[in-house]
């Protein structure tokens, strides 16, 4: 059974983030109509307005990509923020897709939603299985909340709704500014102002030794249509790359990338966060989805956007 989106109206909610303007693109592929609606029309915190949105665009087909995100800082700076409007973004969409009976729903979670010392690699069926790494937990239950409203919404109206827990992701449009980014556009940025200032060391938060696995945000997308289109299970299914390395590993590749020939030093008094996080992808690999971008390839793309995000309009 294939979902075809051939003449569907496909809604990216979040369409200005990183996973969302992948979409986007990705989507242009299908002969499908994108509907995006910015901020300054409709507020996602809003019910009403939300609702009254779904009622007269009736979507046949929803990515829900909205979402306040941040690193660590971030999180631990503002955990009312992001409990409160992640969980009202995925509440108000998923309540409005169902009233307005739309065909199908992919609500994106994280792989932060998994218990903090799960057994590697992780799989699905580790959710709710022990407790969160503290540094994002409250961006974590807010996922986990929209994983659940799915199945309950499916259980109980017969919705198809369902969810993908994409792995760390870095692409065109990411977030460079350091005191909120993710770590490879934190990297990233590091390392090019270190360069372009002509540094000699370059230093990166914690020990190193954590491991991470990352995916270009253009596979994510392709994964997200993949599944959307071939996936009717009401479990969540992890998106990722289904290899990990180091941070340490991973700020020398950045710094090669970049171009940057100093050394790099570890801020001790930062927090490492979950030591492992490596996720199963058998599900994915199993309905014959396989992601195609090389870290350094991604990152090289990576780093020509942020180069083209800092020249004049």
């Amino acid at each position: 059974m294939t979902y075809e989106l051939r003449g569907k109206r496909v809604w990216v909610a979040g369409h200005r983030g990183m996973v969302g303007s992948a979409l986007v693109r990705r989507l242009r592929a299908e002969d499908c109509e994108i509907l995006t609606v910015p901020r300054s029309e409709v507020n996602l915190l809003d019910q009403a307005a939300t609702t009254a949105w779904i009622e007269r665009e009736r979507p046949h087909a929803v990515f829900l990509a909205a979402a306040r995100v941040g690193g660590i800082l971030a999180n631990d700076t503002f955990p009312a923020d992001f409990l409160y409007d992640n969980l009202m973004i995925e509440t108000n969409i998923i309540h409005g897709s169902s009233l307005a009976g739309v065909e199908r729903l992919l609500f994106l979670g994280s792989s932060c939603i998994y218990p903090k010392f799960a057994p590697q690699p992780i799989r699905e069926d580790s959710l709710l299985t022990g407790p969160l790494e503290q540094t994002n937990e409250w961006y974590a239950i807010a996922k986990i909340a929209g994983v659940k409203l799915c199945q309950a919404y499916r259980a109980q109206h017969g919705c198809q709704f369902t969810s993908a827990m994409p792995t760390n992701l870095y692409g065109s449009h990411d977030n460079f500014d350091l005191q909120n980014s993710h770590v490879i556009p934190a990297l990233i940025r590091k390392a090019h102002e270190a360069k372009v200032s002509a540094s000699l060391t370059m230093t990166i938060w914690g020990t190193g030794r954590p491991r991470r696995e990352f995916l270009h945000a253009d596979d994510c997308a392709d994964a997200l249509v993949f599944l959307l289109r071939h996936y009717h299970g009401a479990g969540p299914v992890n998106v990722g790359s289904g290899s990990d390395l180091t941070i340490l590993d991973l700020a020398h590749l950045v710094a090669e990338v970049v171009g940057f020939e100093g050394r790099i030093e570890n801020d001790l008094t930062k927090p490492d966060g979950t030591p492992r996080k490596l996720m199963s992808a058998d599900i994915l690999a199993g309905l014959g989805w396989r992601p195609r971008i090389g870290l350094r390839d991604g990152l090289a793309q990576a780093y020509r956007w942020y180069l083209d995000s800092l020249r004049p309009a």
